[in-house]
């Protein structure tokens, strides 16, 4: 019920499922698309070369993957690595979704794929290699927050727990030698994300899992909690059939260590899982009841903004949320006033008659944030240009510019927001800031900040549709801010 007013305000069926048919979808119109010749390279596969792509299996699984905001296919971390892998390579890329761990699996041992991504590490099956691991998390079982606590391990025995079909849990429950053994009970035809909601919504009493999915759900679902950690850590990384695939996982060992070397890895687990569980239960229970009262009397403002500027509708409802928390009166002690908390000085400068006014905000607000983006150095790429303009939006372009200053002396690189993140809380320190015509800031807020709008960010834009707006054809430009909009906020 939560999501659907997220997506579109009805109750079937949920997006959660709307998602995986979604995956389902593109798997098969790709089947379709490839015709016989598809089928035939899935009996014939080659070593990846000039005339073969490399094939990689993918799971759906709506942590690692995901529909990208620009509408255009899928995205995620698994599709950014495999495809810089592909271009290490020199070869093209085609990725194949499966729905489920038999699935994938199956498909590997058949050599219908080069190799499998996002793939968590089994030590039950020998005619599996793996990579080096690309993330490690813990494995937990999970239960309502409502529910008794569990207080160690062996009182699991007899219990009933519910995970995937072929999940790596299953093997490190059995390890635990409970007795009598606890009754696992499989579920296939649904992602992980699913199979949490079931608990939140009581349709399973205990779930095992890891904690990056569980991270994820809870911001869904906040009724969801740890019941205990199991011993053993996940890693999830590659796989390669063990009979075939030796030189293409020498040469995955290869890339793996270059992007762990130059802080590529860093940078994506960043990207795709550095802001999650950010905020404690009831911040997203606040949250999602605010999606359901509050977002839909702006949502067409928001979209509207969109038109204007490109920018995803949901980044600037998330933005919003954090200012305000979407209340059109609000002001704060400082000054700034409305649902997207602008100085009087900025609001003039944008021509914004009546700051309360919550068409006028959100308007005036995005422009602001379009004019930050296109004052940022041209190098800076997506997303990091976006968190960099957000943290500007609260500090102002000035102490954003000082605090990069910094960054090349400290080691760290000015245009990426995971470097960016670690050096603004030290505008607040006097042998940073008195070095600093625009002075003193209050660097740590802007990156919690902002670290708080992409976790709004996320799940907004996991579940609210992609807005396509009527009135720009593909070709057409946006409208363009103004520079003269980029002073600081105050």
């Amino acid at each position: 019920m939560l999501i659907e007013a997220i997506a579109c305000g009805n109750t079937s069926p949920s997006p959660l499922s709307r998602f995986f048919r979604l995956i389902t979808g593109l798997l098969i119109i790709g089947t379709l698309l490839g015709g016989c010749d598809l089928l035939k390279q899935f009996t014939q596969l080659k070593p990846p070369g000039p005339n073969q792509p490399l094939v990689v299996g993918l799971l759906a699984d709506p942590v690692f993957q995901q529909v990208a905001p620009n509408s255009e296919g899928m995205d995620g971390f698994s599709r950014d690595l495999i495809r810089l892998f592909a271009k290490e390579l020199g070869v093209e890329l085609q990725p194949i979704v499966v729905p489920d761990y038999p699935a994938l699996l199956e498909m590997l041992h058949a050599g219908k794929v080069h190799m499998a991504a996002s793939l968590p590490f089994r030590s039950d099956d020998p005619t599996v290699i793996y990579s080096q691991p690309l993330r490690e998390t813990r494995q937990v079982i999970v239960h309502h927050a409502s529910s008794l606590p569990i207080s160690a391990l062996d009182k699991l025995a007899g219990r009933e727990i519910t995970l995937m079909t072929r999940a790596p849990q299953v093997g490190a429950l059995r390890a635990l030698q409970l007795n009598p053994l606890p009754l696992l009970v499989e579920l296939g035809g649904k992602n992980e994300l699913e199979l949490l909601a079931g608990v939140a919504k009581r349709h399973h009493v205990l779930v095992a899992t890891d904690e990056l999915h569980l991270a994820i759900a809870a911001n869904l679902y906040p009724d969801i909690e740890i019941a205990l950690e199991l011993p053993e850590k996940l890693a999830y990384g590659w796989g390669f059939q063990a009979a075939s695939g030796g030189d293409l996982l020498l040469r995955a060992t290869r890339f793996i260590e270059s992007i762990k070397a130059d802080g590529t890895l860093r940078q994506l687990n960043d990207r795709y899982f550095g802001h999650i569980r950010r905020m404690d239960s009831r911040d997203i229970e606040v949250f999602l009841e605010h999606v359901r009262g509050r977002l839909p009397r702006y949502r067409q403002a928001f979209q509207e903004a969109q038109e204007i500027t490109r920018i995803d509708w949901r980044l600037l409802a998330a933005l919003a949320y954090q200012e305000s928390k979407w209340d059109p009166f609000a002001t704060s002690p400082t000054g700034v006033r409305g649902i997207m908390m602008l100085t009087e000085e900025t609001a003039d400068r944008l021509g914004v008659t009546n700051r309360l006014d919550p068409h006028e905000s959100i308007l005036a607000g995005a422009n602001y944030l379009a004019s930050l983006m296109d004052d940022l150095p041209a190098e800076i790429k997506q997303p990091d240009r976006r968190w960099l303009a957000l943290a500007a939006y609260n500090l102002g372009m000035g102490h954003l510019r000082g605090g990069m200053h910094f960054a090349p002396g400290l080691k760290r690189d000015p245009y990426l927001w995971v470097d960016m993140k670690e050096i603004l809380p030290l505008l607040s320190q006097p042998e940073y800031y008195e070095r600093l015509k625009s002075g003193r800031a209050r660097g740590g807020e802007a990156v919690v900040l902002v670290e708080n709008i992409r976790n709004y960010y996320d799940v907004l834009s996991r579940f609210a549709p992609v807005y396509t707006p009527p009135s720009l054809g593909e070709s057409t430009p946006p409208k363009k801010a103004s520079r003269k909009l980029s002073a600081n906020r105050g």
